[in-house]
């Protein structure tokens, strides 16, 4: 069995048109809404972390299900592979915060007399930090490239050193990523509160990380099979998809309530300087964001059927991920902008934009392979799946 992906020139031009369309609101809002500089680099910053969050995912999904030795999800690796081929584009755009450094890090400023800011200079300083990026992408996009690599071998040659090989390369790859994931949410997010610390925000990063991943693998699976592909898709492997989206929403949840109790409970400064911003100057948005990532989902996939439906999963999936565009929004906003932050056309443009460019890549990466492996030794378990 083989299917090759071919990507029409409808689907081309839809893609074209979402950027297409993201430019023309940037330069609408460029000159409507009068953005500073500020805000301009905060929406670079907003929209390289949710689409490098999706696209670094496809890595940890395909090694996370490796060391698992399961069997269910080989019929569709080629799809988190294709997420993985934004990473590329994702540093380049994350390089490109040079320029706005001092616009987005308060610690990133000269001659500041800030004792707390002093004390983590060490590690707070401009060029560790993009040290710390560079390394963090030659990780990534390396570990990810070698996990594909070894894929397409396995396709030419039967032999189990390959299954072998990848179960060392995945294991390696979330060795990494357990470090480098948290290390990266403390540099690029937590340090534009940089007063602010938390034990629990790695965590919290990794698991919202995970659920648009998977709204993101749901939606595409969805895509595919409308066009015909992926018959060998069933149900179980849909509802073990909806179980994902299900279980990490209500997960994110525990994480976000693990976080905010500390203020409810005590009163602790450190987290008060946090979130006190957040609910004072955006209490709608904050509000907003827990309905739509706990609440929604948990509602709407509290079923068996809602979970192996598809078209319903597909639509819970959008809402999802709007939900957590919104706290990324909300997680760089505060502490960048301020009060006076609002979502108007020059963030739909960014939004547009940044999607466009994402999707091409990862629907380029789909036609340039057949969508099925071959010689995988699970293969046959995914064919057969039920649970």
């Amino acid at each position: 069995m083989e299917e090759k992906y071919t990507l029409k020139r409808k689907t081309q031009y839809g893609i074209l048109s979402i950027a297409g369309v993201g430019i023309l609101l940037l330069i609408l809002g460029y000159f409507i809404e009068s953005p500073n500089r500020q805000e301009l680099w905060a929406n670079v910053l907003i929209n390289n972390l949710y689409f490098l969050f999706i696209a670094l995912f496809g890595g940890v999904f395909l090694a996370l299900h490796k060391i698992a030795y399961a069997g269910w999800y080989t019929a569709l690796k080629r799809i988190p592979e294709a997420l993985t081929k934004f990473l590329p584009i994702s540093a380049a755009l994350m390089f490109l915060i040079y320029f706005g450094m001092h616009d987005l890090y308060h610690w990133s400023h000269e001659g500041l007399h800030d004792p707390i800011l002093e004390g983590k200079a060490a590690y707070l300083n401009v060029p560790f930090f993009f040290v710390r990026m560079a390394l963090y992408f030659l990780g990534w996009i390396g570990l990810t490239y070698l996990l594909r690599k070894n894929t397409l071998d396995q396709d030419l040659n039967p032999d189990l050193k390959y299954h072998n090989r990848g179960k060392i390369l995945a294991a390696l790859f979330m060795v990494f990523f357990a470090i480098s994931s948290s290390t990266m949410s403390w540099d690029w997010i937590m340090s534009i509160d940089a007063h602010w610390f938390s034990t629990l925000f790695g965590w919290f990063i990794f698991i919202g990380m995970f659920v648009c991943g998977i709204a993101t693998i749901i939606l595409l699976i969805a895509f595919l099979k409308s066009q015909g592909y992926l018959e060998y898709i069933n149900k179980e492997h849909i509802h073990d998809m909806g179980k994902y989206l299900f279980a990490f929403s209500i997960f994110w949840m525990y994480l976000w309530f693990s976080q905010y109790l500390l203020i409810w409970y005590s009163h602790i400064p450190e987290e008060t300087a946090y979130f006190a911003p957040r609910l004072t100057d955006h209490k709608i948005l904050f509000f907003t964001v827990l309905v739509i990532n706990f609440l929604f989902p948990f509602l709407a996939l509290m079923t068996r059927d809602a979970k192996r439906n598809l078209k319903w999963l597909s639509f819970v999936a959008i809402v999802v991920l709007i939900g957590h565009w919104l706290n990324v929004y909300m997680l760089v906003i505060p502490g960048t902008i301020g009060k006076t932050a609002q979502i108007g056309l020059i963030e739909i443009g960014f939004i547009a934009l940044y999607l466009g460019g994402f999707l091409y890549v990862v629907f380029t990466s789909l036609a340039k392979t057949p969508l099925l492996v071959k010689n995988d030794p699970l293969l046959e378990e995914s064919f057969h799946y039920e649970t």
